[in-house]
């Protein structure tokens, strides 16, 4: 059966890469090729696209519908979300269009379509990059996020321009969504934490999103995306969220599979992708000079740009409408972005921390809406990541009447966090720029609580080589990671469910020395 040929393919090409330090996406592009290669070379047609179209087509909504889970709207409508994405847009059809008519020799109409079609960047891509990393709730990834919303509800505007349709006069219901949020909400709060959570989630994602835009005229992507945003404020939504992962994940894989099994190329197909994929760096310079343009920091419009230099799945289906000639040297210009971004933005903070110094000599003087702490203060201790551990561990220190500081990379965590009255501040612990210009002549004590193990690293790092003497510790999920960032500088790593475990089985003594002394 050919589900079994996916799996296998998927499964060796995806791990093959992974071994040699590449994100597996890569293979599963790969493994598209490769089963095509295997089928014209075996004689054997490669069957069960629609199946696999299907399948990916849910991976790319409930990855958007998570997406939306981790949105705050009031985050996209921002200058540089909104003037970033529509004047990138703008100027890249205002460059590609000139230079295909005339380089390539096509019409006018096919080279501005084509243009629009390169336009775009991948909302998949970065948001499974940025998700890997788990930087969707940092400055950068926000706005680069917010910036691929706005490219999207663009791609719906020239989809629905071009292909001569109009959305339904119903869809006008959509705007009375925020009048359903009481409903949703109590429908998340009383599904529990198990399989209802989860049919929940696809039921909101898949059916009343997905199908019900469809339904009115509009983008399943967009439905999709719309409803988690509308849920993003539900107190479980990190929970629906993590429900999703794994069924996400394995629907992607079929995602970047189909890009994979949309042909082989030939010479032409080829070349036209080896000159886009030449020419791709132009688009990620365009997004960090726009960025700046915001006055955003150099390193914020650097991480962003990174994360949108790729080519867009929703070239794909503009192609697939209006120039279908040009649909699998589109996949192919796709899949090479694809290959040159993902590896590309694994190393974007070390390729900052090199470059940095040349870069930020670009940056606008003024206020910067990223801008981070220069000072401590006479804080004594400092907790970076204020999420469900941080914030515990802050809500406990501050009984002691102790000075302390928390940081945290999510803006509207900040903000959240202030107005319960706790001292927390902007920052990105993997900028190694913080921690070089940071001042702390009090600080005695860190506690390093982010989610990402990357930021805990750089942050023990940093901190022993600015010359910091005191106490590091830090939580980790895994041995490997809690090695690596006592190995960093920290003093001690606890592994989460282990000291959880050793709690729980301390408590029970504990207890029960408590009730023989009640008897006593």
């Amino acid at each position: 059966m050919i589900e079994a040929v996916w799996i296998i393919f998927a499964f060796v090409l995806g791990m093959g890469v992974k071994l040699v330090g590449l994100p597996p996406l890569i293979g599963y592009l790969a493994a598209g090729f490769a089963i095509v290669a295997a089928g014209e070379y075996t004689g054997i047609p490669v069957q069960g696209t629609e199946a696999l179209s299907h399948l990916a087509h849910l991976g790319v909504l409930l990855l958007l519908f998570t997406v939306g889970l981790k949105l705050k709207v009031r985050n996209l409508v921002r200058p540089e979300v909104i003037g970033g994405g529509v004047l990138h847009f703008a100027i890249s059809i205002a460059m590609f269009t000139p230079a295909l008519h005339w380089i390539m020799g096509l019409e006018w109409y096919t080279a501005m379509m084509l243009a629009v079609a390169l336009s775009f960047s991948s909302t998949v891509l970065a948001a499974k990059v940025l998700e890997s990393k788990r930087e969707l709730r940092a400055f950068h990834g926000r706005v680069a996020i917010g910036i691929l919303i706005v490219q999207d509800l663009l791609a719906l505007l020239v989809l629905a321009l071009a292909s001569g349709q109009t959305p339904s006069p119903w869809a006008l219901l959509i705007f009375a969504m925020p009048l359903l949020r009481p409903l949703f909400y109590k429908l998340l709060d009383i599904s529990g934490h198990e399989e209802l959570l989860v049919l929940l989630g696809l039921l909101l994602a898949l059916v009343v999103g997905g199908k019900g835009f469809e339904l009115v005229g509009l983008s399943s992507e967009l439905g999709a995306l719309a409803f988690g945003a509308l849920l993003s404020s539900h107190r479980r939504a990190g929970e629906l969220s993590q429900s999703l992962w794994s069924i996400k994940e394995v629907f992607l894989v079929g995602f970047f599979l189909q890009i994979g099994m949309g042909g082989l190329p030939d010479a032409n197909a080829l070349v036209f992708a080896l000159v886009m994929g030449l020419v791709l760096p132009l688009k990620g310079i365009l997004f960090f000079f726009l960025l700046l343009l915001f006055k955003l920091r150099a390193r914020s419009a650097f991480l962003s740009g990174l994360s949108l230099t790729n080519y867009s799945e929703f070239g794909l289906i503009v192609a697939s409408i209006v120039l279908p000639e040009w649909l699998i040297p589109l996949a192919i210009a796709v899949s090479v972005s694809f290959l040159v971004s993902a590896p590309l933005y694994r190393l974007a903070h070390p390729l900052y921390d090199r470059f940095g110094h040349f870069l930020s000599r670009f940056e606008r003087q003024g206020f910067h809406p990223d801008e981070q702490p220069l000072s401590l203060g006479d804080a004594e201790i400092l907790i970076i990541g204020m999420g469900r551990t941080g914030t515990a561990a802050y809500d406990h220190l501050k009984q002691r009447g102790i000075p302390m500081v928390a940081l945290d990379s999510d803006p509207a965590k900040v903000e959240t966090h202030a107005k319960c009255g706790r001292n927390v501040v902007f920052a990105d612990a993997e900028d190694v720029q913080l921690w070089k210009n940071l001042q702390a002549p009090k600080l005695k004590h860190v506690i390093l609580a982010a989610n990402d193990v990357e930021a805990k690293v750089t942050a023990a790092r940093q901190l022993r080589q600015a010359g910091f003497e005191g106490i590091i510790v830090a939580h980790s999920m895994f041995a490997d990671h809690a090695e690596a960032i006592t190995a960093a500088g920290a003093d001690h790593t606890y592994q989460t469910m282990a000291e959880t475990g050793v709690g729980l089985a301390e408590h029970i003594f504990s207890e029960s020395r408590r009730k023989e002394e009640a008897l006593i």
